[in-house]
């Protein structure tokens, strides 16, 4: 399943890659999701399923951000007849929420070990007190961006500006710099929740996500490439884009998509409505690609951050299942595969292809090769169908599934569990 865990192995492939913001930023590895944290770097987290068909082209590199629970909030600014076009509009919102959008600089130690080639005495015999002996730590920093929730110094930023930090320092638009303490990240939402010890800060006004039509005026500030309190304005392009379409399917987040210029830097700032709400976290953009930015949406970063305030943790609910949508292509392609272990009857539904043992869906007794065509008495034809209704659930609940396995209907109900705690 695109919401679950690919495989056993894959749980614990969690990577995190940083960068020196002194040198020039390396091309992405295997990883089609671009960051927008300047400096750093992220590996997708294993908590979702690669599907084994690609449908479609899948993008090159995307990049992600989040928000938390509303405290303190000022009214609105500016009114809702504004247009584009209308600068003192932009002017007001800017001047209203520009003080509370924060720069957020992670610094992280790594260690690397010395080859174990190295330790042969041969290399000692030519290169003596120059060969390196113990562990050697190097300092790398990372900037992001993020946004004031609370009065008090509550902050949310994305998780992978944060993620691994040994220092976090946050510079208010006035100049004050303040540590800042992690109180917790999610990386599958890639959501984060930062403290700084300072009163009566200005914060941001939150709106509803809910509500987003694309078409509607989209304001983003952050701190792309260092350029600290940068505002860029466009429209909401289209919500509600998945994971899977984006090239990020392990992030359980239906993103609002906008042409608002997005860099790296950018990643945690908010992307603002016209009357000046937060409407989402900014957090991905496609290499290569002009005018596709993407968002959190506001009401799930706001539920993840309270979760995080309160507990310190998000426990995300799971099936353990890798699945794919059927099409007739996808049907012919399987079955014409002399290595493929499942052959298909079905044109249409959500195939299962692997079942992660112990899990969840194993317990309930799926089975790779059954089809998904109901949950929760509704029809299914995708992926990314199911992962919602997963998502939309507690842990503990059970989900009512109709399957079909060699022709025969079958109901089940399938009790979910939390996603296993995934390792750094």
């Amino acid at each position: 399943m695109k919401s679950d865990l690919d495989s056993a192995n894959s749980l614990e492939s969690r990577r995190l890659e940083w960068t020196d913001t002194s040198h020039p930023t390396p091309r992405p590895r295997t990883q089609s999701l671009t960051l927008v944290a300047l400096g750093v770097g992220l590996g997708v987290v294993g908590v979702s399923l690669v599907p084994i068909l690609q449908q479609r082209p899948q993008p090159t590199a995307p990049m992600l951000s989040p928000t938390l629970p509303p405290t303190s909030i000022p009214s609105p600014v500016g009114s809702t007849s504004g247009t584009i076009a209308d600068p003192d509009l932009i002017t007001s919102v800017v001047g209203q929420v520009g003080p509370a959008v924060v720069r957020i600089n992670a610094t992280k130690t790594i260690e690397s070990q010395v080859p174990q080639g190295f330790n042969d005495p041969f290399f000692e015999r030519f290169f003596g007190s120059q060969m390196p002996n113990s562990p050697q730590q190097q300092i790398v920093r990372g900037s992001g961006s993020g946004f004031i929730v609370n009065s008090n110094g509550r902050i949310i930023t994305n998780a992978h500006v944060v993620d691994g930090a040994t220092k976090v320092s946050v510079v208010l638009k006035d100049g004050r710099q303040f540590e800042g303490k992690v109180i917790g990240t999610d990386p599958v939402t890639d959501v984060a929740v930062v403290q700084i010890e300072a009163n009566n800060l200005p914060t941001v006004s939150v709106g509803n996500s809910e509500a987003l039509q694309p078409g509607e005026l989209a304001i983003a500030i952050g701190n792309p490439l260092g350029l600290d309190n940068t505002v860029t304005v466009g429209i909401i392009s289209a919500t509600g884009r998945s994971g899977s379409e984006v090239g990020i399917p392990d992030k359980r987040v239906s993103f609002i998509q906008t042409d608002a210029a997005i860099n790296p830097g950018n990643s945690g700032g908010p992307l603002l409505n016209q009357k000046g709400e937060v409407i989402g976290m900014n957090t991905a953009i496609i290499q290569g690609a002009q005018g596709l930015g993407f968002a959190i949406p506001i009401n799930q970063v706001q539920r993840i951050a309270d979760q995080i305030s309160t507990t310190g943790k998000v426990e995300h609910p799971y099936l353990g299942i890798q699945m794919v949508t059927l099409s007739p292509e996808v049907k012919e392609s399987l079955n014409q595969d002399p290595n493929s272990p499942i052959s298909v009857n079905e044109d249409q539904g959500i195939l299962i292809v692997r079942v992660m043992p112990n899990s969840p869906a194993h317990q309930s007794g799926l089975r790779a090769g059954d089809v998904i065509v109901q949950v929760e008495n509704k029809p299914v034809t995708k992926a990314d169908e199911v992962q919602q209704a997963v998502e939309n659930i507690t842990v503990g609940s059970s989900l009512k599934m109709q399957i079909k396995r060699q022709d025969q209907a079958f109901n089940l109900d399938v009790k979910t569990a939390a996603i296993p705690a995934i390792n750094n």
